[in-house]
């Protein structure tokens, strides 16, 4: 087997690896967990040292998988979570050198944020008016005031998927995806805007030229320095000079791993790509800039060339499934249960509510009567709204396995009203969905697959790979290799649709729209406090 490519993706738990022939065909995966230390309900933080270590366990396992030789690979791939790098310096407050990586999730800059979003910067008009913690200047600014130390030290600020490019090349150029997601750089300008680091605080980036944060931009699959570094091959058990692409966050390269199939009608512009995952990410694709308060962006060729970009998504989506899981008497229950099937506690659940009916859309009746607002790590769309909370209404004194079924499916629904709002909100601004395209470990679950197409009203499109994901990161190789002559022909090439799931017209007018309206009305009463 020649022709190969290698995607690795980097979450908040684990890396991962796969193993692809040219046409998209997954060859073999390997998986391997990274360490997460989390404090005091906001600080989550990791070590880029066993991030690599994870990265290179995992290419090995997916290489031994695939049974291909490393000359079979020739081109390399990386996508992964917007967290954030400091290069020789620690992020935690106690000064462990190995925690160096500020996690996405971790919302220490709260308050940072909230004083950013309070002047009239104009960066802020790509970021729907209003910056989150999760991005890297609220970050930066925060580790300038509480670790000064520290932030005067380290040598580079690097989104995690760049540092990742960087240990494997050498190279520091950054994605023009992460700057321009997570850093407030105008892609669409080519610069940096020096009034607004000096507005923040953080005018000494700007006096250094930028040096710090990124002054070469590459686009994403472009090919960086001369492949694969001497330590880098020998640590990945890969050949030195396999050459490595640009890489991308990670729920954008889901969205290229799923949004450019050809089977079904429709284009990217038409369709929106859902990341179904620990949080959830939305993103559009349009012709010409659109501006919607509250969903980031417009970020221009962001994700695919030609494109703007606009994102959104929910803090808490499968990270919010759990949480309900893990509040609910029946847990353990439930977990011997799955444990003994073989599958995770939501599998688990979906199984046993479509146990009841082959009718996916009848499932949400068991629900009437219990709501979940999942909004227990902040809003991030359409509010961006980091203190925002969730709620849920409607429980009794149940404690068995059945009535932690009806809560899951309140919480599949809770988070499918999310995401309508998100759509709607979009559409009133000029974006139109004709489409969902669904990924991500938990929107592989046909139950949230349905209660996503009821709630919307849209068709869900169900991608043919395992991995998106990885997939996504795989075609990035394929572009830096010359194996496509861009990223458009490798999602055409390399991806394709399995099924669609159709929405239930009755289903849509009748359970799903009452259940949005009572969401709608318990978010806006938490709200109006």
């Amino acid at each position: 087997m020649s022709n190969c490519v290698i995607g690795i993706d980097v979450g908040t738990g684990s890396a991962r690896a796969g193993v692809f022939d040219q046409h998209g065909t997954c060859l073999g995966v390997g998986k391997h967990p990274i360490s997460l230390f989390v404090e005091s309900g906001t600080i989550a933080e990791h070590s880029s040292a066993n991030i690599w270590q994870a990265v290179c366990q995992s290419v090995r396992m997916a290489m031994q998988e695939a049974e291909v030789s490393p000359d079979a690979i020739r081109g390399i791939g990386f996508d992964a979570a917007c967290s954030l790098v400091a290069v020789d310096a620690s992020v935690n407050a106690d000064q462990d050198p190995a925690r160096d990586v500020i996690v996405w999730m971790d919302h220490r800059a709260v308050a940072e944020a909230e004083e950013i979003n309070a002047g009239d910067h104009a960066v802020l008009r790509y970021v729907g008016n209003r910056i989150s913690p999760e991005m890297q200047t609220p970050k930066l600014l925060w580790l300038k005031r509480h670790l000064p130390e520290a932030y005067a030290s380290a040598t580079h600020f690097m989104d995690l998927v760049d540092w990742l490019t960087w240990k494997a090349t050498g190279d520091t150029s950054r994605s023009a995806c992460t700057l321009t997601c997570k850093w407030t750089y105008l892609a669409h300008e080519n610069r940096w805007d020096s009034d607004y680091f000096h507005a923040i605080g953080l005018g000494d980036l700007a006096d250094e030229g930028f040096i710090r944060i990124g002054t070469e931009v590459c686009q994403p699959g472009e090919a960086l320095g001369t492949g694969l570094t001497t330590t880098a091959a020998n640590d990945l058990g890969l050949s030195v000079g396999t050459i490595v692409g640009t890489g991308l966050i990670d729920a954008h390269a889901g969205g290229v791993g799923t949004l450019g199939a050809t089977a079904i009608a429709g284009d990217v512009a038409t369709r929106l790509g859902y990341v179904f995952g620990t949080s959830a990410c939305t993103m559009t694709s349009s012709i010409a800039p659109v501006f919607v308060p509250g969903i980031w962006g417009p970020y221009s060729g962001a994700m695919v060339p030609g494109l703007w970009l606009n994102e959104g998504g929910q803090s808490a989506a499968g990270a919010a499934i759990d949480h309900l899981i893990a509040m609910h008497p029946a847990r353990e229950q439930a977990k011997q249960q799955a444990d003994k099937a073989g599958h995770s506690i939501p599998e688990y659940l979906s199984a046993q509510a479509m146990r009841e009916t082959s009718d996916l859309s009848a499932i949400i009746q068991r629900a009437d009567g219990v709501v979940v607002i999942p909004d227990f790590n902040g809003n991030r769309a359409p509010f961006a709204d980091p203190h925002a909370r969730g709620i849920i209404a409607g429980l009794g004194l149940e404690t068995s396995i059945d009535s932690l079924v009806t809560l899951y499916v309140a919480g599949l629904s809770g988070i499918a009203c999310g995401l309508r709002q998100i759509i709607e909100t979009q559409q009133k601004h000029g974006l139109t969905t004709e489409a969902i395209v669904v990924s991500g470990g938990a929107g592989a679950d046909p139950l949230a697959q349905q209660i996503i197409a009821d709630t919307t009203g849209l068709p869900v499109l169900v991608p043919e790979a395992d991995e998106p994901v990885l997939l996504g990161a795989a075609m990035l190789g394929a572009v830096a290799c010359g194996l496509a002559g861009n990223l458009s022909d490798a999602m055409k090439a390399m991806s394709r649709f399995s099924r669609t799931v159709s929405p239930s017209v009755a289903a849509h007018s009748g359970a799903h729209s009452r259940r949005f309206d009572q969401y709608v009305a318990l978010q806006a009463a938490m709200r109006s406090e």
